[in-house]
């Protein structure tokens, strides 16, 4: 009974503090509706999700999220000095492809969002049988790093995360 009432409890709880988050105000009324879209949102979407993702391990995810969270601030003071800086000539952005030891689909789109939200990298395409992501760097000599930091500081993390 209490599967069927939460089939997502990690999305109920996410999208009840969304909707406080959108509505700027935290009251009885807003919790109210915040918990029923909550409840209502999963239990509607639960049919389309046929294969939960298994996330394992919440010390390994609390680890990631402060690893993404002091490697998008140091990006920002990086790609803030290579705007106010560097010569448009002197900036060498690059095309890199990382090829994936991942394969759930949410791991997967964790990581290209991690990369998207990291100021001067982009992930711009998956390839069809995703194995391998296409990422933009705004300014690197070299790209062969990237990618490596990308697998090491990002994806093995996921790996432990979701399979």
């Amino acid at each position: 009974m209490l599967k069927r009432l939460f089939p997502h409890p990690v999305l109920s709880i996410v999208l009840t503090i969304v909707w406080l988050a959108l509505v700027n105000k935290v009251t009885v009324g807003n919790l109210i509706l915040g918990g029923v879209l909550g409840v209502f949102v999963p239990m509607l979407t639960g049919p389309y999700w046929p294969r939960r993702a298994k996330v394992g391990g919440p010390f390994r995810v609390i680890e990631y999220l402060l690893i993404v969270l002091w490697d998008i601030l140091v990006a920002n003071v990086e790609v803030a000095l290579i705007v106010m800086f560097k010569r448009n000539e002197n900036i060498r952005s690059h095309w890199i492809t990382v090829p994936l030891d991942l394969t759930s689909p949410e791991a997967i789109t964790v990581l290209a969002g991690t990369i998207t939200m990291t100021p001067g990298t982009v992930s711009t395409m998956l390839a069809a049988d995703g194995s391998s992501i296409l990422v933009h760097c705004l300014h690197t000599d070299d790209p062969d790093e990237v990618r490596d930091t990308i697998k090491s500081r990002y994806e093995w993390r996921l790996k432990e995360i979701f399979q």
